[in-house]
């Protein structure tokens, strides 16, 4: 089904968001070669925070990086967000605008987040102007998406959730075609935490491993046990994941080292087992390597919540999807275990974050977090647009 009459706000915004299509385009692609890490997103900060401020939105800076922009005066608040933070993985695209910046790339599609959000500030000022968008409306530009906690958490300490009754985002899915958006009522995403643990014990000569404290032998242990226990100790309706990234212990093959280290992430689907989780973890941990003689460290940080999607929002984003594309324009998409500090806004605010397809049809598909990831361009107009529609939809029903 094709989209209906479009309203006039949501003509007018396509108006606007079509005028400036080449520029943004061409902004997404600075962004692209220019990307700076979590908390060090100075020039990307400054550049957002041109680009709204000329459209006419009050704009409030946060102390390091990132930024608020407000528009209207009266009722409640709107809040429309995108992160801006790149990753530490080298750019191997080859394309034109691949990064300037060695070793780090935006390869999670945050370029395009802040370019489609920038892109429907102005179209919702030009709105706002018209009459066609009463209501107040806030941009959260926001730093520190890739690291846990996550920056979600400093904004909401600097007041951006202050009268914000409903929240939206959109994030890039290198797996769904452009022109196509996935959603999800209810859970979205997983819960994500990290762990870090150092052991220490006496070491020694691997023909007397009885006199010593096998450190070797416990850190494996710990490395296959504590994902079985996990397995068995956590509801399995929440999908527990624990993956190592690092395993470390010795640099000899026949001494037994005095210091080892494992890490890695504990991932899960629901927030009930995702409370527990820290707790149960510790715990197992001390049991695992208790027989050994060797003494556990452990460096456990809570990182995000699930991001679960409000109904009411959900159905307003599916609104906004339609108007833009028609009902075809939205897909069913499955929860993941990926974490997204976008979860963190949720436990506040009623909300919804939408997957926005950047696959060209008929083309690869890449992935997220990889240097070669590459996005259809055509899913910066849609992103904004559909950011825009939903704000506008949103504040109308308030």
């Amino acid at each position: 089904m094709s989209p209906s009459a479009p309203t006039p706000a949501a003509a007018l915004i396509e108006e606007v968001v079509e005028k400036h299509h080449d520029d943004l385009v061409d902004l997404r692609r600075d962004l692209h070669a220019h990307p700076e890490l979590s908390w060090s997103e100075h020039r990307t900060t400054e550049i957002a925070a041109a680009r709204v401020a000329e459209a006419g939105w009050r704009v409030t800076r946060l102390k390091d990086s990132g930024l608020v922009a407000d528009l209207g005066t009266e009722g409640p608040v709107v809040a429309l967000r995108a992160d801006l933070d790149a990753l530490p993985v080298p750019d191997t695209t080859g394309d034109p605008w691949a990064s300037v910046v060695p070793g780090v790339a935006h390869a999670c599609g945050h370029d395009v987040h802040t370019t489609a959000l920038i892109g429907a500030g102005i179209a919702l000022a030009e709105a706002h102007a018209a009459g066609l968008a009463p209501g107040r409306y806030r941009l959260l530009f926001q730093p520190a998406e890739e690291i846990m906690p996550g920056g979600a958490l400093e904004m909401m300490h600097a007041g951006a959730l202050d009268d914000v009754a409903r929240i939206f985002g959109l994030h890039c899915d290198p797996s769904i075609d452009v022109g196509t958006v996935g959603l999800r009522e209810g859970p979205l995403t997983g819960a994500a935490d990290s762990i870090d643990v150092a052991l220490t014990g006496k070491g020694g000569h691997t023909s007397r491993p009885h006199l010593t404290e096998d450190l070797t032998f416990a850190l494996a242990k710990l490395v296959t046990e504590l994902p079985a226990i996990l397995s068995r100790r956590l509801d399995p309706r929440a999908g527990v994941s624990v993956s190592w990234g690092i395993v470390s212990a010795g640099g000899a093959p026949n001494v037994i080292p005095a210091q080892g280290r494992v890490a890695g992430t504990i991932r899960m689907l629901d927030a009930v087992a995702w409370a527990d989780a820290e707790q149960l973890v510790r715990e197992q941990v001390a049991h695992i390597v208790a027989p050994y003689g060797v003494v556990a460290e452990i460096v456990y940080h809570r990182g995000v919540p699930p991001v679960v999607n409000e109904h009411t929002s959900t159905l307003l984003l599916a609104h906004a999807v339609e108007e833009v594309v028609g009902e075809q324009g939205h897909v069913a998409t499955s929860q993941s275990l990926g974490g997204e500090d976008f979860g963190w806004f949720l436990e506040r605010v009623p909300g919804a974050m939408a997957r926005l397809g950047t696959r060209t049809p008929g083309g690869p598909t890449y992935d997220l977090h990889q240097g070669n990831l590459r996005i259809d361009e055509g899913a910066i107009g849609l992103g904004a647009r559909i950011l825009a529609g939903a704000a506008i939809v949103a504040a109308s029903r308030l």
